[in-house]
C-alpha cells in the first residue's frame, strides 16, 4: 500500500487512519472546558438585563454594580436623551471589555417602551429623576420585567401604595437602591442595626438623622430644547415648562468621567422632579433608621417640621430644616442639616453612630457637616464589639448582586417594594410638615392624616396629559 492507496470513497488511506487514531485520542483524552461555562455565570444562567436611564448614577453606580456581579448580561440601554443613549451603550462595552464570554450587541432605545418590549430581557434597572419612576417602574411590572429602581421608591405617597400593590400582584422581583444595607466591606451599617435591635444601647429613645441640602441659584432663561432631548417624555407627568439645562440635566460631554454624566443635575433642586434632600440622601437615612427601629412596615403616628425654602422657581427645594416625628414605643425622631450626615441611635444606656462619612455617591454630592465621629462611632466603643449579637441580618456588600440572586431564586430582596414605600413615605410626611409648618396626626394603618384633609391632598399630584402612574394603574384597575 502506497500513500497514494485510497479507500472506496476516495479518501487517502494514511490520512484516514492518522485522522481515526487523533479522533480516538480525543475522545479517550479528559475534557478540558472552561470554567466560565458552568455554574452561576454561565452563559444559560445570566440574566438578562436592559438600562433605563444613562445619567450619572446610571453610569457611575448602576452600571458597573450590575456589571461586576458577573450573573447578568446587558442587552440594551435606553434614555430620552439620544447623546445619552449612545454613552450609556459605550460605557457597557467598556464594562464588559475583559469579561471572558463572548459580549452580545447592546442596543440603544431613546423610548422605554420599546426596549421594554423585547421578550429576551428578563429585568431592568431604572436610574431616572424621581417623577418617572412610577410610570417606568409600573410599565416594567407589567411588560413582566423584574425591576431595580433608584430611590426613592416614588416621588408621591399615592404612587408609592400603588406600586407596592403592583407588585405583590404581578410577583416581580423589585429592589429599591437602599444600598446601605449593603454596604461596603465592614458593613456598617448591617452591624449597627443588629448591635441596636440586639439592646446594646438598652431601650432605644431616640435617633437622630443627619442629612446635607442643596444650595439655590437664580433663574436661568429659557433655552431652545436640544434635537437629542425629548422633552415632552422628560416632563412626564409635570407641568409643562420652558426649557432650560438648569432644570434638566448638564447637555456637555457625554462619555462617563465627564460633566454631562458626572455633574449633580438640576432636577434634583426642582419639586416637580424630586422634593431634595429629604427624599435624596433621606430615603437612605429613614430605611437604615427604620432598620434598626425594627418599624420597616410601619410609620410615625406625628410629624412636625420646619423649612426653608427659595422663592426660585427652578431651584426651589427646600434649604435648612428641621423635623420630629413620633414612632411606637414614643421613640422621638429627629431630622436635621445641622446634623453630622448619618444616623444616631440613642438608647438609655448609649449611642451608637453609623455614616457613610466624607463618602458620597458621586463627586457632585453635597459635602455633610465636619465632624469628628469617625463611622461606625459609639459613646463607648465596648458598645461595637459584636459578641453576644443576638440579632442577625442577611450580609450582603453587593445590592445589585443581591437583587440579581433574587431574581433567579425569586427570594425576597434586601429592599423590597413594602419596606421601600414605609421609608419613602416617612421622608415626603416630612417634607408635607415642612410644606404646612403645622403639627399633623398620621394613621399608619390607614395610611392617611387625622382630619386633614389639606395636608392628605398633598400625598398624590396632578398628572399631565396621557402621562402619569396612577393613570396608568386605574386603566389596567391595578389600584
Amino acid at each position: 500500500m502506497t500513500d497514494h492507496d485510497t479507500t472506496p470513497d476516495g479518501i487517502n488511506r494514511r490520512a484516514f487512519f492518522q485522522k481515526s487514531a487523533l479522533a480516538v485520542g480525543v475522545l479517550a483524552a479528559p475534557m478540558f472546558i472552561p470554567s466560565h461555562l458552568f455554574g452561576a455565570t454561565a452563559p444559560s444562567n445570566r440574566i438578562r438585563v436592559g438600562h433605563i436611564g444613562c445619567g450619572r448614577i446610571g453610569q457611575s453606580h448602576d452600571f458597573p454594580g450590575i456589571a461586576s456581579s458577573d450573573l447578568a448580561e446587558v442587552l440594551a440601554v435606553c434614555d430620552l436623551d439620544s447623546r445619552r443613549a449612545a454613552s450609556g451603550k459605550r460605557h457597557v462595552a467598556d464594562l464588559y471589555a475583559n469579561k471572558v464570554w463572548a459580549r452580545p450587541e447592546v442596543s440603544a432605545y431613546r423610548d422605554y417602551h420599546e426596549l421594554l418590549a423585547r421578550t429576551d430581557i428578563d429585568a431592568v434597572s431604572i436610574s431616572l429623576p424621581d417623577h418617572q419612576h412610577a410610570q417606568v417602574a409600573l410599565t416594567a411590572l407589567m411588560a413582566g420585567k423584574d425591576v431595580y429602581l433608584q430611590k426613592p421608591f416614588t416621588m408621591t405617597h399615592a404612587e408609592g401604595q400603588m406600586l407596592r400593590t403592583v407588585v405583590a400582584k404581578t410577583g416581580r422581583i423589585l429592589q429599591v437602591g437602599s444600598q446601605q444595607r449593603s454596604w461596603g466591606p465592614n458593613e456598617q451599617f448591617r452591624k449597627g442595626v443588629e448591635l441596636v435591635r440586639s439592646g446594646r444601647v438598652g431601650t432605644l429613645r431616640r435617633v437622630e438623622i443627619g442629612l446635607p441640602i442643596d444650595p439655590t441659584a437664580p433663574d436661568n432663561p429659557s433655552q431652545p430644547v436640544p434635537s437629542n432631548l425629548d422633552y415632552d417624555m422628560w416632563l412626564g407627568p409635570t407641568p409643562e415648562v420652558y426649557y432650560t439645562e438648569q432644570r434638566v440635566h448638564p447637555q456637555g460631554l457625554d462619555r462617563i468621567g465627564d460633566p454631562d454624566v458626572n455633574s449633580r443635575p438640576g432636577w434634583l433642586r426642582n419639586e416637580n422632579y424630586s422634593l431634595g434632600m429629604i427624599t435624596g440622601w433621606g430615603a437612605h437615612h429613614f430605611d437604615t433608621a427604620h432598620w434598626g427601629m425594627n418599624t420597616e412596615l410601619t410609620g410615625p403616628s406625628r410629624i412636625e417640621g420646619r423649612g426653608e425654602f427659595p422663592t426660585n422657581k427652578i431651584w426651589n427645594v427646600h434649604g435648612a430644616y428641621h423635623i420630629e416625628l413620633e414612632y411606637p414605643g414614643k421613640v422621638i425622631m429627629t431630622v436635621s442639616d445641622k446634623f453630622p450626615n448619618g444616623i444616631r441611635f440613642i438608647g438609655d444606656e448609649g449611642w451608637i453612630w453609623v455614616s457613610r462619612g466624607s463618602e458620597a455617591a458621586t463627586a457632585s454630592d453635597p459635602t455633610a457637616n465636619p465632624t469628628m465621629l469617625k463611622p461606625p462611632d459609639a459613646s463607648d466603643p465596648k458598645l461595637l464589639d459584636p459578641a453576644g449579637v443576638t440579632v442577625h441580618m442577611t450580609p450582603s456588600v453587593s445590592h445589585h448582586r443581591n437583587w440579581l440572586e433574587c431574581v433567579k431564586s425569586r427570594a425576597t430582596p434586601l429592599a423590597p417594594a413594602p419596606i421601600a414605600h414605609r421609608s419613602n413615605a416617612a421622608c415626603i410626611l416630612s417634607w408635607i410638615a415642612m410644606k404646612t409648618g403645622r403639627p399633623l396626626t398620621w394613621d399608619p394603618v390607614a395610611e392617611r392624616f387625622v382630619n386633614d384633609d389639606a395636608a392628605n391632598a398633598m400625598l398624590t399630584r396632578p398628572e399631565r396629559g396621557t402621562y402619569g402612574a396612577l393613570k396608568l394603574a386605574a386603566k389596567y384597575a391595578l389600584r
